[in-house]
């Protein structure tokens, strides 16, 4: 019997895959470690896992969102998913550093779910109700983030590679759930041929600076990505170089990410938009956003992180609004590659990010742990944020209107 496709269904898939996702990330930088004899090795060989993946990924995202928009949503969820279950395995089995960089460049390549999830929320909800909607995403993504790390510091405590074969496991769980739950969101009649054109990644990044007159806001959106993927990046070294924290802390801190993501999007995001709206959201998360992490460089002891992340509510909310924006000014049959534009963007400021965090980060690895300049990666974040904040701000004050595109009516 064929299931009408609706939001609930979109969400679980998107709760268990990043649930496995999350269960690796407080181990894989000390699993490099194992395979390192000095800090600044450690650094360099983990952020160029994170470069491989958001290479491949960057490269094969607008394949991968074009192809849902010309065979479906639900046959590239099932693709990533099952590659991801794949990376994770063979991550745990390797013994060398260089096949943990080709895992990742396969990871990157098959990793549309994020962008597709999107396409697939954009499918089945009316233009006033997708950023909400996205929000939800959102919070599914942050209470995956909630579930995830703390499960896999608990299990990196026993064993650095347990978590690994948890997320293997988890991975196909999810992909049992959508092949025989998971309906289609995409009818046929919606569905576009696909063009050659539409294989650029390059390509893609410029049609989406041509979005019915968001172009702009692509600088802001590139900006603030870049930080909090540096961030990202920098984060697990940094609190174990500056507090001594193993993957317990780790998981327990990124824990507390997740559940403050799922407070604002999942619960406050309505609220905030109602009180504020879209534009405003976004100035005032981008705002907190570049002070927190001015913040987290600052902070001499480790529990002031968590003050500082609670603190910073309004900006778990700005990249939802943003992409809000953006959606709305994109033709509805073409939501797939516009969110897979928006994936390709964010894919390569992950190439830069690592980059960024490991230069960095790896020279000042040797300092004592109180010295200021340890925190050198997330005061560059606190000025991109800051950017982001004023690019945003600009546009705003230059079109008074939001953009939208000739849309055709979706149904929720």
């Amino acid at each position: 019997m064929t299931r009408k496709a609706a939001v609930p269904f979109i969400m679980l898939t998107s709760l268990l895959d990043v649930i496995g996702i999350g269960l690796i990330i407080p181990v894989l930088p000390l699993l490099v470690g194992e395979f390192t004899t000095s800090r600044d090795s450690q650094v360099y060989w983990f952020n160029a896992l994170i470069i491989a993946f958001g290479l491949a990924q960057f490269i094969c995202a607008p394949l991968l969102g074009a192809l849902s928009d010309r065979y479906g949503r639900r046959p590239l969820l099932l693709l990533g998913i099952g590659g991801l279950g794949v990376t994770f395995l063979v991550t745990a089995l390797t013994q060398s550093l260089w096949l943990l960089v080709a895992i990742r460049l396969l990871g990157g390549a098959l990793s549309a779910n994020f962008a597709v999830a999107q396409a697939y929320v954009a499918d089945i909800t009316t233009p006033e109700k997708r950023t909400p909607a996205l929000g939800m995403l959102g919070a599914m993504f942050g209470m995956g983030f909630v579930l995830g790390p703390v499960i896999g510091g608990v299990l990196g405590d026993i064993n650095l590679r347990l978590p690994l074969y948890a997320a293997a496991g988890l991975c196909a769980v999810n992909w049992l759930y959508g092949l025989l739950v998971l309906p289609e969101s995409l009818p046929a009649e919606r569905r576009t041929p696909l063009r050659l054109g539409q294989l650029n990644p390059f390509a893609a990044l410029t049609g989406l600076a041509r979005l019915q007159g968001v172009g702009p806001l692509v600088f802001a959106i590139a900006a603030a990505s870049l930080a909090k993927l540096t961030l990202q990046s920098a984060w697990v070294l940094y609190t174990s170089f500056r507090f001594q924290w193993g993957p317990l802390q780790n998981g327990i801190s990124l824990f507390v990410v997740g559940l403050v993501a799922v407070v604002v999007q999942g619960g406050m995001l309505r609220m905030l938009l109602r009180t504020l709206g879209e534009r405003r959201l976004v100035a005032a998360g981008l705002a907190s956003g570049a002070i927190a992490y001015a913040l987290y460089g600052l902070v001499p002891q480790g529990w002031m992180l968590y003050v500082v992340i609670v603190a910073n509510v309004l900006a778990f909310a700005s990249p939802t609004a943003l992409q809000g924006i953006v959606s709305k000014a994109a033709d509805p049959r073409e939501q797939g590659r516009a969110m897979a534009s928006l994936t390709s963007l964010i894919s390569i400021t992950g190439i830069a990010a690592p980059l960024l965090a490991g230069a960095l980060l790896a020279p000042v690895s040797h300092l004592p742990p109180d010295h200021v300049l340890v925190g050198a990666p997330f005061f560059a974040c606190a000025a991109l944020e800051a950017f982001a904040c004023l690019v945003a701000l600009r546009y705003f004050a230059r079109h008074p209107r939001p953009a939208a595109a000739p849309a055709t009516a979706t149904s929720a």
